[in-house]
């Protein structure tokens, strides 16, 4: 959707990137099992994709499990798992019916095969769909990424001399996605906890104190607000800011 058709006006954000947390939280604030609190916040996905592309969003990145949460009790690893599983047999046919293209970012192999060739067969799937790019952040980390990078130059062994920062990037995991506008963080924790680490140089960031499941599209449309707000200036000092 043009950002024409946003309630919003300029500047909307072309690419928000959100650190989906405080499942668990949420879930024990109600009493209930942890998984119960991931479930809601996988939910919660449809909800503010929906909402992301009417308000002119372009790309929408969700942070959905990282390298760390291997760390995790093994049982939590495997509901987790089995919540990815089960979204991408429920949700991929709407996302591809609501012209969404999923993407991912982070290593599949050392997920299960059944689900990393699932969430190749969803990619493929809306791999031509161009309303919104959504990209899931699933077994991802930073550090990782950047380790990822320099592992493949070293692969294919590019002179040292000849690395700037356009080469770097083509070894990144999805060399092609723009970096970040805005970065969104829930649960009131004011961190970016190794999330898009060369991407998110010059991002905005946002944090409230809502629960990914309870954050909703009034609470995306005050991040977008607050982003509105910002005067981004990419490193330029006041005096070059006012002579452009």
């Amino acid at each position: 959707m043009d950002s024409s058709d946003s309630t919003f006006s300029s500047p909307i954000p072309q690419h928000v990137a959100i650190i989906m947390d405080g499942n668990g939280r949420w879930a024990k604030q109600r009493g209930l099992a942890r998984m119960e609190g991931h479930e809601a916040g996988t939910e919660n996905i449809r909800l503010i994709l929906r909402h992301a592309g009417e308000c002119g969003v372009r790309y929408l990145t969700l942070w959905a499990f990282s390298t760390e949460n291997w760390r995790r009790p093994e049982a939590e690893v495997a509901g987790l798992m089995r919540i990815l599983g089960k979204a991408l047999v429920s949700e991929t046919e709407e996302l591809h019916r609501q012209g969404a293209q999923l993407r991912h970012i982070g290593d599949l192999t050392a997920l299960d095969p059944e689900l990393a060739a699932s969430v190749r067969e969803a990619m493929a799937l809306t791999a031509h769909n161009d309303r919104i790019i959504l990209t899931i952040a699933f077994n991802y980390g930073g550090r990782q990424e950047l380790l990822h990078a320099v592992k493949g130059m070293l692969r294919d062994q590019v002179d040292p001399e000849t690395v700037d920062e356009d080469i770097f990037q083509k070894y990144l995991y999805m060399p092609e996605l723009p970096d970040p506008d805005l970065i969104v963080r829930t649960s009131g924790e004011y961190r970016i906890s190794n999330f898009l680490l060369w991407q998110g140089a010059y991002s905005e960031l946002h944090f409230t104190s809502k629960y990914w499941p309870d954050f909703t599209p009034e609470d995306f449309d005050a991040a977008l607000a607050d982003y509105a707000s910002r005067e981004r200036r990419f490193g330029a000092t006041s005096a070059q800011v006012q002579a452009q």
